[in-house]
């Protein structure tokens, strides 16, 4: 991690906690009047974000694997030991387009804390796909006609990241087409992280290349999207701050802004 970012972020969590642990974005907007202890969003406080679109109302998604949906409490945050780097799961997804531009998994990646691969394949659609997205993607209809089938896929990435935490860009995307949820509090999202908003002096959510360009000094994507590049690009993100994100959880501060709330149900 560079020299200025490393005194960005430190400063900032400088700031964070000097401010009575309310972490201001927006040039000081958002709540500003919970006081330290009080939990309101899956058991830490945390700010809302408005987002720059909408989210589609998507009719229809993968069949959510039941026995691991469980409503959504809001409670305090259990006492969190060091992380074991085991437990650490970056992941990723490529998507194609079913019916009315709805989202499918076309290939799913994922990675350990060291980079490397636990788990990289295409999957078979189970319903016709009206668009590959080939200039993003590069796929074609061979790549998926030998796929795995998704409900074999689905239910092995249920048991891969049970007890796990993920690592990722915008994870709702990759919980969603899964059909899977989460804890919340065992998610690291890259494009939520409050610090490097508040690094780069940005309102907004930046896409995953330029946090990596920004940040990092490096280019991702330069040909197709590969979902592999991108898990392992969220994995440097978070290790280049893994002690300031940690250390904001273990303080009972939630450093990220919240995923869209239609979402809400894929973590837990």
């Amino acid at each position: 991690m560079s020299r200025t970012l490393q005194s960005s972020l430190f400063s900032t969590r400088d700031m964070y906690h000097s401010s009575g642990g309310q972490y201001q974005m927006n040039g000081g907007a958002g709540p500003s009047n919970i006081p330290l202890g009080q939990y309101t969003y899956r058991g830490l406080p945390a700010q809302d974000y408005e987002y720059d679109y909408v989210p589609s109302d998507y009719v229809q998604q993968p069949p959510l694997l039941m026995h691991n949906l469980v409503t959504p409490t809001y409670r305090q945050p259990r006492a969190h030991p060091p992380a074991s780097i085991e437990r650490y799961l970056a992941v990723s997804v490529q998507n194609v387009f079913v019916g009315t531009r709805i989202p499918m998994v076309a290939r799913v990646s994922m990675a350990d804390y060291r980079g490397n691969i636990v788990l990289d394949t295409f999957v078979r659609p189970i319903q016709p796909v009206t668009d590959y997205r080939t200039g993003e993607t590069g796929l074609y209809p061979a790549h998926l006609a030998n796929g795995r089938s998704f409900y074999e896929v689905q239910r092995e990435i249920a048991t891969v990241i049970r007890e796990k935490i993920l690592i990722g860009y915008c994870l709702w995307d990759f919980l969603s087409v899964i059909g899977t949820s989460h804890p919340a509090i065992d998610t690291r999202d890259v494009a939520l992280f409050l610090p490097f908003r508040q690094t780069l002096r940005s309102k907004k959510m930046l896409t995953l290349p330029t946090l990596v360009d920004r940040l990092m000094a490096r280019n991702i994507g330069a040909a197709y999207e590969d979902p592999l590049e991108n898990a392992r690009a969220t994995l440097d993100l978070f290790r280049s701050c893994e002690e300031l994100w940690e250390d904001m959880i273990k303080s009972g501060n939630w450093p990220c802004s919240l995923p869209p709330s239609i979402y809400a149900r894929h973590f837990t």
